[in-house]
């Protein structure tokens, strides 16, 4: 089964947001070793990931138009706002509290929340598992951070690196190996 002109630009706009967020969250925690040489490993294959993903975007582009739906344009943008709001309030509510050690493990949550609306709009229920998921690696930082003396950062932000990365590699993999559908 070939994937269809909309299948394989979801799937390359996939791959190209979440390699550039997962590379992102691995800039979040200090390179220290041992961890320094795993995030700048996963930064570059996220680089890579979503490089790819912009080759596929762009060649479903020449090959001919793709139908969009205005309507889900819309509310992925609301989700999305209402998604910055949060984690932009949050953050400033635990930066004048003096717990900012805390705010990735604020903001990866609210990225986690954020996939749940999505998983209906963008017809992937896969993205209700990485919400899950996602919110979990939050969860495991917030833990960390109140019972030890690692840097909540640390756990939460290479924990969704690691996820985003995954879920954009699964994206290309499905639509490479001829098996699009969710």
């Amino acid at each position: 089964m070939t994937a269809s002109l909309a299948e394989r630009r979801q799937a390359g706009l996939t791959a190209l947001y979440l390699g550039v967020f997962a590379m992102i969250w691995f800039s979040v925690p200090d390179n220290q070793p041992p961890l320094g040489s795993y995030l700048m490993v996963g930064s570059l294959l996220a680089i890579l990931v979503a490089g790819i993903g912009a080759l596929l975007v762009l060649r479903v582009h020449r090959a001919g138009p793709v139908e969009r739906n205005a309507v889900t344009d819309r509310r992925y943008l609301a989700v999305l706002a209402g998604e910055l709001a949060a984690a932009g309030f949050g953050a400033v509510l635990l930066a004048v509290t003096h717990r900012s050690e805390f705010i990735v493990v604020l903001v990866g949550a609210i990225v986690g929340l954020h996939f749940l609306p999505l998983a209906p709009l963008l017809r992937d229920p896969a993205l209700r598992v990485i919400g899950g998921a996602v919110c979990l690696a939050a969860l495991a930082g917030l833990i960390t951070g109140l019972m030890s003396d690692v840097p909540p950062a640390r756990v939460t932000a290479s924990g969704i690196g690691v996820l985003l990365l995954g879920y954009a590699i699964g994206a290309l993999i499905r639509i490479f190996v001829g098996r699009p559908g969710r």
